[in-house]
């Protein structure tokens, strides 16, 4: 995606970070000496871990289709099967008088 030219991103109004020495204020808290290429480098990190998320979502998504598509047409040849069964064992009752 598009990203700063320079490599750099603006810091944000208030955006100090936790007190020198204290700890983070919560568990995804960069340190204050964090470099705006640091920064960079982690969001297109997480950018190609997203990427392949969707690649991953996708191949699921027609995995899922196929299977369906397999279970309609297991379904449909059992309910030919039974109803061929069915057929068949009414044609051997009348035959024998029952």
């Amino acid at each position: 995606g598009p990203g700063p030219a320079s490599g750099r991103l603006p810091a944000a109004a208030g955006d100090e970070g936790p007190a020198e020495g204290g700890p983070p204020d919560h568990s995804y808290s960069l340190s204050s000496g964090t470099t705006s290429e640091e920064l960079l480098r982690k969001l297109n990190e997480q950018r190609d871990i997203i990427a392949l998320l969707e690649v991953k979502m996708k191949e699921m998504k027609g995995s899922i289709r196929r299977l369906r598509l397999a279970e309609a047409q297991l379904r449909e040849e059992i309910r030919e099967k039974d109803r061929l069964l069915h057929a068949a064992s009414a044609g051997t009752r009348k035959r024998h008088g029952l």
